[in-house]
């Protein structure tokens, strides 16, 4: 299972917790596994489309996913996504 840092603003979702593990072949997979585990996730992770929402970046191991392969980016049990809401405001 790879891990998942979980940022503030969805800690609430998944009971408080910093890092969760979530399984999946892919980011997207793995991004699956933990909204399945967590319903409250997916509104804030995908839209009605089921792509990632264009507010939320995922790295994977400290590389955007977007200049990956995105959702489609291949994972290891061993890799690290973070979720980083996009920031806005001036």
């Amino acid at each position: 299972m790879s891990t998942v840092k979980i940022p503030p603003v969805l800690r609430a979702a998944v009971g408080g917790e910093r890092e969760v593990s979530a399984d999946g072949a892919d980011v997207g997979q793995v991004l699956r596994s933990l909204a399945d585990a967590h319903p409250d996730t997916e509104r804030q992770l995908f839209g009605e489309d089921g792509a990632l929402n264009r507010y939320v970046n995922v790295y994977l191991n400290d590389e955007d996913v977007r200049v990956l392969d995105g959702l489609e980016t291949p994972v290891k049990p061993e890799d690290t996504l973070v979720i980083l809401p996009a920031m806005a405001g001036g």
